[in-house]
């Protein structure tokens, strides 16, 4: 880990509880507002024509036909 960043997390490990909670959730704002190459990888793979549409269209016709239950009753039918 470089000094700066050592640097950054012992502050961050000091702050007070409310301050902590401000700063975790600007930089859950934060890493919202800046998506990673995965998640921008995603987003265009998923757009009409790109590798993952012709599957992403068969999910929705499915949902749509009902041969789809809810994720609830799937997790408590485990």
């Amino acid at each position: 880990m470089k000094a700066t960043v050592k640097k950054l997390a012992e502050q961050v490990k000091a702050l007070p509880e409310g301050e902590l909670d401000e700063f975790l959730s600007w930089l859950e704002e934060y890493e919202m507002g800046h998506p990673d190459e995965w998640d921008k990888e995603i987003e265009q793979d998923s757009q009409d024509g790109g590798p993952l549409s012709s599957v992403l269209n068969r999910v929705r016709t499915d949902i749509a036909s009902g041969k789809t239950k809810p994720l609830d009753e799937v997790l408590d039918n485990s």
